[in-house]
């Protein structure tokens, strides 16, 4: 588990890379814990200049461990999940996100928190709480609702319909769709590279700018979210879903 998460830095940039293929760098507690810690480090550091969040060129996350969820479910708010959710949220450095293959659940929430985000064209995103019993998180009831329309953010969010890179970019969830995995990678530290030569304080400001305005309504919505989201995991319902669905893989 401690190679899970590889942690490189290369000139500002601190790349965080999901690397459990035997699970399609499924997120377990653990996974989460050294993420938070990481975003946490990374916003103090002064010879850091933006964080870079990356699987391989062929899986971004499958989402949350299913087995891990259900053996040690979140209880509260102070779960390693919730550490990750805040510490992104807060992260006062530009955050950049490099998808492909599968960005299932959180695999798909947490890009609506970066600031940069290049998916290969095919790459698969869906947020399936529904389906599993449980309800949106990290703030996507409130945020994929306003920057897509209600009616796209239903299907998206009540049905757990899939959609691709292609219309990730389309939608505003990314910022470009590239031909290939390698080509996403490459794009996304190219551009995570650039902050290096820019004036770090200017950038904090500026990003601190534009996430101000809805910073204390997301939390108090991911708040609200993890609540009820920690409650449906104890539901009948999402207990049968999530069984069945371990036993399906």
């Amino acid at each position: 588990m401690t190679d899970a998460i590889q942690i490189e830095r290369e000139r500002g940039v601190l790349t965080l890379r999901l690397n459990r293929p035997e699970k399609k760098n499924a997120l377990t507690r653990a996974m989460y814990s050294l993420l938070a810690e990481a975003l946490k480090q990374a916003d103090t550091d002064p010879e850091i200049n933006a964080v870079l969040i990356a699987g391989s060129a062929e899986c971004f996350t499958a989402g949350n461990d299913i087995a891990d969820f259900i053996q040690q479910p979140p209880g509260n708010l102070d779960s390693p999940v919730f550490h990750f959710m805040l510490n992104l949220l807060e992260c006062r450095k530009p955050v950049i996100a490099a998808v492909a293959g599968a960005a299932v659940g959180i695999g798909t929430t947490m890009l609506l928190h970066c600031d940069l985000v290049y998916v290969s064209r095919d790459a698969r995103l869906r947020m399936p709480f529904v389906n599993l019993g449980l309800c949106p998180e990290f703030g996507s009831s409130l945020l994929l609702p306003r920057l897509i329309g209600h009616a796209k953010a239903a299907e998206l969010l009540l049905l757990g319909e899939g959609f691709s890179g292609v219309q990730a970019a389309e939608w505003g969830i990314a910022t470009e769709a590239l031909g290939s995995g390698e080509a996403a990678l490459a794009k996304a530290r190219e551009m995570a590279l650039r902050f290096e030569s820019l004036p770090p304080e200017a950038v904090r400001i500026s990003k601190q700018l534009m996430k101000a305005p809805d910073r204390e309504l997301l939390r108090k919505v991911i708040e609200e979210e993890g609540a009820l989201f920690t409650q449906r995991l104890r539901s009948p319902e999402a207990l049968a879903a999530l069984t069945g669905f371990i036993k399906r893989h």
